[in-house]
C-alpha cells in the first residue's frame, strides 16, 4: 500500500489519510548511500580531465568566468559581448563553483553534476513514497545507468540544470494535486521551480511542465478540481515573480538587441533549425532509444501497458456512469471500474507531451527531449516491477528481445567504429585536426562492443525465465556500466588528447604570457572554449576572413596567432615573420616577439611518427 491516495478521473479531492506503509530507516538508507556512489563514479569521477567540448561548453563556461570576473551578474557575456541565448542561473551556479574550487573544467561542470545527482536522489525518494523502495531504487539506477544523463551530467551546460526542476515542478504537481497530505505546499513548490527552470534555459522551463499537465488533466478530466484545488493563477503569478525580474532587467538594460535575440532563440529556434541543427522528423527515435539504453527496451512496452490501460479504463468509467444513469438512485452495491493507475498515466503524458513538443520544433539536438528522461524511468521502472511480480505481464518476454537486439546493433556499431572513422570520417577532419589520419581507435571499442554482446546475452537468458528474470536487470545495468568505464578509461581520455586539448593548452600558455591591451588571435579553428582557456578577449579569424585578421595586426603591441598547421600557408603575408612558439599535436602558436612563460603541458613535443599510433588510454 502506498501512502498516498489517487483518484480516480473526474472524482472529487480525497480527503481521508490512509495510514502510510513504514520502511525501516536503514533500508532507505543502504539505497541512498549505493545511489551516491554510483552517481560518484558516474558524474564527478575524473570530471575535470577532459578539455571543454565546444562550441556550447566552452561558451557556458566562459560566460560563468567572466561573470565572477567582472562582478555583473545580470548581463551574461562571452568573449567580453553580451551573451543572450542563455538566461542566466546556470552562469550564476558556475561563477559560485569558481569562487569555491577556482576556475576549472571540474568547476564549470560541477554544477550539472550536482544537480544530476540531485535529481537521482529526488526521483528515488519521490517512488519511495509513492510505491516502495525496491521500485524506487530500480527507477534511480534506470535514471543514472543511461548514455544520455551521464553525458548531460558531466557537461558545463544548461540541461542538468533545467531537468532537476522541469522534474521538481511535475512531482511537486503530483504530490500537491493527487495526494491529500501536504498539498498546498507541494503546489507552491511546483510553480516556483517552474520559475526556476524559466531562468536556467528560458520558455522550454515552464512548456515542458505545462504541456504535460494540461496533457493530464484532459486525458483524465480533471481540469473542474484542478481550477479549484490547483490554483493557478496564483501559482502562475509565483512562476512570474520568480523568472520576469531578470527578464525585465534585461531588457531595461539591452532593450530592442535583447527582445531580438532572445525571441530567435526561443520562437525563431522552433519555428526554423538553427545552425544546421534541424535533422529528420524521426530524429528522437534513434536518439530515445540509444540515449535511454537498455531500459529504452522495456520503456516501449511500458508506455503502450500505461496507454492500453487509460483505453480499457475509460472505457469501463464510460461504461459504468451510462449503467448509473439508468438505474434509478445510487446502488452502493454496483461494481465500480478498478482504481486507475494514474501515476503511470500522468509519466506516459510527460513522455508523450515532451517528445511531441520537441519532434515539433525545426531545430533538434540529442540532449534537448532530456526533460522526459526522469518520467521514462518512473514508468519503466513500475513495467518492470510488475513483469518481475507478474510474470505474464503483457510484452514481459517481447521486452526482453527488444533490450537485446538493440544491444546488440549497439555492439554492432561500437565494432565498426574503426573502420568508420579510418575510411570515412579521419580525412575530412585534417584541417582542423591535423594528426587525424595519424592516429587509430585502438581496442577501446571492441571492448565496449564484447561487454554489450556478452550482457545482452545474460539479459536474455534471465529475462526469458520468469524465475531468473529479476537477474535481467542487473545484466542490463551492469553491461552499461562496463560500456561507460570504458569510455572514460580507453576512448575520452585519448579524444582528449589528441583533438580537444591540444589547441587549448596553446590558448593558455598564450594567456599567461599577453599582457592587458596584447592580442591573441585564434584563426580557422575558431573553437569558443580558446577564451575560457587564454582567459582573455580572443579575436576569432574564421576560414576565408584573412582580411580581419589584417585589421587587427595594424595594431601596436605584441600578437600571437593560434591555428592548425594545415593552415599556415593561408596567413597574410605580413604575418611570415612571426616566430612558432609552440606546436601541440599539429596546432601552432605563433608570436610577434618571443614568449617569456612556457607552461610544460604545452612544450614542444616529438615529430609524429608516419605510423599510426593507438588512440588509447595511457599512450
Amino acid at each position: 500500500m502506498s501512502d498516498l491516495s489517487e483518484p480516480t478521473p473526474g472524482s472529487s479531492p480525497i480527503t481521508h489519510h490512509p495510514s502510510p506503509v513504514t520502511y525501516p530507516v536503514s533500508l532507505i538508507a543502504r539505497h541512498v548511500l549505493l545511489l551516491l556512489a554510483l552517481c560518484g563514479v558516474l558524474f564527478f569521477w575524473n570530471l575535470g580531465a577532459l578539455g571543454l567540448t565546444d562550441r556550447d561548453e566552452g561558451r557556458n563556461a566562459e560566460a560563468g568566468r567572466e561573470m565572477l570576473e567582472t562582478g555583473d551578474w545580470i548581463s551574461p557575456t562571452f568573449n567580453y559581448q553580451p551573451r543572450y541565448q542563455k538566461p542566466v542561473l546556470v552562469y550564476w551556479l558556475m561563477s559560485a563553483s569558481y569562487k569555491l574550487f577556482g576556475v576549472s573544467e571540474f568547476a564549470a561542470r560541477f554544477p550539472s553534476a550536482l544537480f544530476g545527482l540531485g535529481l537521482v536522489l529526488m526521483l528515488y525518494l519521490f517512488l519511495a513514497r509513492l510505491r516502495d523502495p525496491i521500485t524506487a531504487l530500480l527507477a534511480a539506477l534506470m535514471l543514472a545507468l543511461n548514455l544520455q544523463m551521464i553525458a548531460l551530467n558531466r557537461m558545463a551546460l544548461t540541461d542538468s540544470v533545467l531537468i532537476f526542476f522541469t522534474t521538481l515542478s511535475l512531482f511537486a504537481f503530483w504530490l500537491g494535486f493527487q495526494t491529500t497530505r501536504e498539498r498546498r505546499r507541494w503546489l507552491w513548490i511546483c510553480y516556483l521551480a517552474m520559475g526556476l527552470a524559466t531562468l536556467a534555459k528560458g520558455p522550454v522551463g515552464f512548456l515542458v511542465p505545462l504541456i504535460t499537465i494540461t496533457l493530464y488533466l484532459s486525458l483524465t478530466k480533471q481540469w473542474g478540481r484542478f481550477r479549484q484545488d490547483g490554483k493557478p493563477l496564483a501559482g502562475l503569478a509565483l512562476c512570474a515573480l520568480i523568472a520576469l525580474p531578470w527578464y525585465a532587467m534585461m531588457w531595461q538594460l539591452h532593450g530592442s538587441d535583447y527582445t531580438a535575440a532572445a525571441q530567435a532563440n526561443t520562437v525563431g529556434r522552433f519555428l526554423k533549425p538553427m545552425e544546421g541543427h534541424s535533422f529528420g522528423f524521426l530524429f528522437y527515435v534513434p536518439v530515445l532509444l540509444l540515449g535511454f539504453f537498455p531500459w529504452s527496451g522495456w520503456l516501449l512496452f511500458a508506455w503502450y501497458d500505461a496507454y492500453k490501460k487509460w483505453r480499457e479504463f475509460r472505457r469501463e468509467a464510460g461504461g459504468q456512469a451510462v449503467a448509473e444513469q439508468a438505474t434509478p438512485g445510487p446502488s452502493p452495491l454496483a461494481p465500480r471500474p478498478p482504481d486507475a493507475p494514474s501515476l503511470e498515466w500522468f509519466t506516459a503524458a510527460w513522455i508523450a507531451g515532451t517528445f511531441v513538443f520537441f519532434t515539433l520544433s525545426s531545430t533538434r539536438l540529442p540532449h534537448y527531449i532530456g526533460p522526459l528522461f526522469p518520467a521514462a524511468a518512473v514508468l519503466t521502472a513500475l513495467y518492470w516491477s510488475r513483469c518481475v511480480a507478474e510474470p505474464a505481464t503483457r510484452g514481459a518476454r517481447a521486452s526482453v528481445h527488444v533490450v537485446m537486439w538493440l544491444g546488440f546493433l549497439l555492439a554492432g556499431a561500437f565494432a565498426c567504429i574503426p573502420w568508420i572513422y579510418d575510411s570515412k570520417i579521419a580525412g575530412k577532419l585534417v584541417k582542423e585536426f591535423p594528426l587525424a589520419t595519424q592516429v587509430s581507435m585502438g581496442s577501446g571499442p571492441y571492448i565496449a562492443a564484447t561487454i554489450l554482446l556478452i550482457g545482452m546475452g545474460l539479459v536474455g537468458a534471465f529475462g526469458l525465465s520468469e524465475t531468473r528474470r529479476r537477474a535481467s536487470f542487473w545484466a542490463a545495468g551492469g553491461s552499461l556500466a562496463g560500456v561507460v568505464l570504458v569510455l572514460m578509461l580507453f576512448i575520452l581520455p585519448a579524444v582528449n588528447r589528441y583533438f580537444v586539448s591540444p589547441p587549448q593548452e596553446l590558448a593558455y600558455a598564450a594567456g599567461l604570457n599577453l599582457e592587458p591591451g596584447e592580442q591573441l588571435i585564434v584563426y580557422a579553428s575558431t573553437r569558443p572554449s580558446m577564451a575560457f582557456y587564454a582567459r582573455r578577449k580572443v579575436l576569432f579569424v574564421g576560414k576565408g576572413e584573412e582580411e580581419k585578421m589584417r585589421a587587427a595586426l595594424s595594431q601596436s603591441g605584441r600578437t600571437m596567432i593560434l591555428l592548425p598547421e594545415t593552415f599556415v600557408e593561408k596567413l597574410p603575408g605580413d604575418v611570415k615573420t612571426y616566430q612558432p612558439i609552440l606546436k601541440r599535436y599539429g596546432y601552432l602558436l605563433l608570436a610577434s616577439q618571443p614568449m617569456v612563460n612556457i607552461p610544460e603541458s604545452a612544450t614542444l613535443p616529438p615529430p609524429p611518427s608516419t605510423t599510426k599510433e593507438p588512440l588509447i588510454f595511457g599512450h
